[in-house]
């Protein structure tokens, strides 16, 4: 083994190495948030000595390492974007001026060379300056689209036509250049920035069969991006495009100067915003498993429900107000379709509420189309029922709890828009003991630690009949019919065995009670106003022996 010899401790030169040395740890230290490692004990006598003062390393605070790594960051990464936004804000900006001595081709030209510019100093200098590169080259794609417009666009007159046959080339051309750059330099944010220009290459050609298939195939192209190179941010953006670039297209393409009038030609339209909602809907399925859900999982769900919905909900209102019912019935069916397979494959709590209750709202809102006022509050009632076996089905605790904030409201509108009652309050109460009867049934399918909200579906049934039967039925016979509630409730418990009804059933008579002396002894007419204090005394008096039975009958095993 050849030697190998090292500087003595005493040298000069190898006391300032050391210190370098030592000095490079204590920043590498400092940096880790390490404490400095205490001296072997086993080390030489000369390794543990102190070095002199004039070798040892000056302290680095930390508060002044923070502030230059911020300083660095503010210098080296947000001025290189905000320069290079500037910049390309101002190319832009100079592309859509006139310049009425120059000829038509020349400022699209110029465009083109400078865009050909900043790809080039990208490309060359990306080893140095990899950071401005990568923002270079984002500039000069959307300026070669900028420029590629220019030829049809800003200029008086332009250079080309858009209706042209070479105008769509074009603009394609330009597309598909940014489209290349993007999938090589793998970035999923130049692929959104491309996927934004194929929008505005649709609203530029402004043909409507045309945006309609090309708004189908942006929406696969950015799911099958999201799947085969993992970029689920690519979907959330081509969530926004795809929705953003139909609104737009049916409100008149008032970007290229048409009228703000929503579209109704092609009829078919609104179903090709179901098709791109579907494929949006099911991209999760095509993912590779991750549990529950993720950040992107539940804002795709979220922009899916809520951009799609509302972009749908939009057009179908402004433009098809006699299909509007029908269109909304197929929208139910997409929804439901997307929850079902997104529980079924991927059991995701979060996205299949979502899609479960947007689902729900379409339905509400082609019931709304459906009937008058006020029969369509029966059917909203109805539909509570039919959301809540939903909410069974996919073992939903937020589905209940969303469906019955729905049914308090759909409860409130009635008694604010019903000028007389017709009974319909009534049905409120059968829906509200059939909803927590259901919820008792299957409450192990919703493995509910409590019993939040039967009771309070019981609590609300509670509140509604003796409200119902108030306007209902005539005001010498309101405590009759009270008592004739309470005695329903007596006969539910005996029949189902569940006790709540028995509360109810008390609180009722209690309820009673309290109204035959405050209002009744002044409202009543003697004949009436007696007839029903005896009714209230004899069933509280066969209700308290009854019970009284009972409670001998279930303590007499105890007592053998």
């Amino acid at each position: 083994m050849p030697d190998v010899s090292f500087p003595h401790p005493s040298d000069p030169l190898s006391s300032a190495r050391l210190a370098d040395l030592e000095a490079r740890l204590h920043r590498i230290e400092t940096h880790l948030g390490l404490a400095p490692a205490a001296a072997s004990p086993s080390a030489p006598p000369s390794a543990a000595a102190p070095l002199p003062v004039a070798a040892r390393p000056a302290r680095v605070e930390p508060q002044a390492q923070s502030a230059d790594e911020f300083e660095v960051e503010v210098g080296q990464t947000w001025f290189a974007r905000v320069g290079i936004l500037v910049f390309a804000l101002g190319g832009g900006y100079m592309l859509t001026l006139p310049y009425p001595g120059l000829t038509p081709l020349a400022p699209p030209l110029a465009g083109i060379a400078t865009a050909g510019l900043l790809l080039g100093v990208a490309h060359y200098g990306q080893s140095a300056f990899d950071l401005v590169a990568r923002y270079l080259r984002g500039a000069g794609m959307a300026l070669l689209y900028c420029a590629t417009l220019r030829f049809f666009f800003f200029g008086a007159p332009p250079a080309l036509t858009i209706d042209s046959a070479l105008g769509p080339v074009l603009l394609w051309a330009a597309v598909g250049i940014n489209l290349a750059l993007a999938l090589h330099r793998d970035s999923p944010w130049l692929t959104g920035l491309t996927l934004l220009c194929g929008a505005g290459t649709l609203l530029a050609i402004g043909s409507a069969g045309g945006t309609l298939v090309g708004l189908g195939v942006i929406s696969l192209l950015a799911v099958w991006l999201s799947v085969r190179r993992e970029w689920p941010a690519v979907v959330l953006f081509g969530v926004a495009v795809v929705f953003g670039t139909y609104l737009l297209w049916a409100a008149g393409n008032p970007i290229r100067g048409g009228d703000f009038k929503f579209t109704t030609s092609p009829s078919l339209a609104p179903a090709c915003l179901l098709l791109y909602v579907l494929v949006f809907g099911l991209q999760p399925l095509f993912r590779p498993a991750r549990g529950d859900d993720d950040v992107f999982s539940i804002g795709g769900a979220l922009a899916v429900c809520g951009l799609g919905y509302a972009t749908y909900l939009v057009h179908t209102l402004a433009a098809f107000p006699k299909e509007f019912a029908t269109a909304h019935l197929g929208a139910v069916a997409v929804y439901t379709v997307i929850a079902v397979a997104l529980w079924t494959r991927r059991h995701s709590p979060i996205s299949t509420f979502l899609h479960v209750m947007t689902g729900s709202a379409a339905l509400s809102a082609a019931i709304l189309k459906f009937f008058p006022t006020p029969d369509v509050f029966v059917w909203l009632s109805l539909q509570s029922v039919a959301v809540v076996a939903t909410a069974i089905a996919f073992r939903s605790r937020s589905i209940v709890v969303a469906n019955f904030l729905i049914y308090l409201a759909v409860v409130l509108a009635y008694i604010f828009v019903k000028k007389t009652e017709t009974g319909i309050s009534v049905g409120f109460g059968i829906v509200a003991l059939i909803s927590a009867r259901i919820l008792n049934w299957k409450k192990h399918r919703l493995e509910l630690k409590t019993e939040l909200m039967r009771n309070a579906y019981l609590l609300s049934a509670f509140v509604i009949f003796p409200y119902a039967l108030y306007h209902l039925v005539p005001p010498r016979v309101v405590g009759l019919a009270w008592i004739g509630m309470a005695l329903v409730y007596y006969i539910l418990n005996f029949a189902v065995q569940n006790r709540k009804y028995r509360w109810m059933g008390h609180g009722t008579l209690l309820l009673t009670a309290i109204f035959l002396l405050l209002a009744g002894s002044r409202q009543l007419d003697p004949t009436w106003r007696i007839i029903s204090f005896l009714a209230l005394g004899a069933v509280m008096l066969i209700a308290s022996l009854a019970f009284t039975r009972l409670r001998r009958r279930e303590n007499a095993p105890s007592a053998t």
